[in-house]
């Protein structure tokens, strides 16, 4: 009779590893996008709405605003340009991340607020939740292809 458990027992290791090893990656992952979900809410109170949306979008990136579908990188910066007045803000943070299993897809939703001012000096606010699907660029760099 030939003893099987040695060969069991190292197939058991090598796969317990694997399984480290994904959930290792899709931390590291749900990380970047925490990362990058902060850098663009940063970019956005710093340079702006119109430079934050055109920097993060993939080049087939797409919004939905006011009930229109707009596509592209260049097509959202012109929605920006069009749309973005004196002492608007956009704020967010995300309170759910997810990553696929081959990490270059990812998912996040959250919180957000758009603040503005009006000529009266009256400001007002809206909450909502966003949603956000990023995908991982050829450079490596996460981009939205929806917001």
């Amino acid at each position: 009779m030939v003893k099987y458990t040695p060969i069991i027992t190292f197939f058991s290791i090598i796969l317990s590893g694997c399984s480290n090893q994904e959930t290792n990656n899709i931390d590291q992952w749900k990380s970047e996008i925490i990362q990058v979900e902060k850098d663009f809410n940063d970019m956005a109170q710093e340079k702006g709405l119109i430079e934050a949306f055109h920097h993060f979008a993939a080049v087939d990136g797409v919004i939905k605003r006011n009930r229109k579908i707009v596509k592209g990188k260049i097509a959202i910066r012109d929605w920006y340009k069009e749309d973005v007045r004196p002492n608007e803000t956009l704020t967010w943070k995300p309170t759910f991340v997810d990553v696929s299993s081959s990490g270059d897809l990812a998912y996040t939703y959250g919180n957000y607020v758009f603040s503005s001012t009006d000529s009266t000096g009256i400001k007002k606010e809206s909450k909502g939740i966003f949603h956000t699907v990023w995908k991982r660029q050829e450079d490596g760099n996460w981009r939205f292809v929806w917001d």
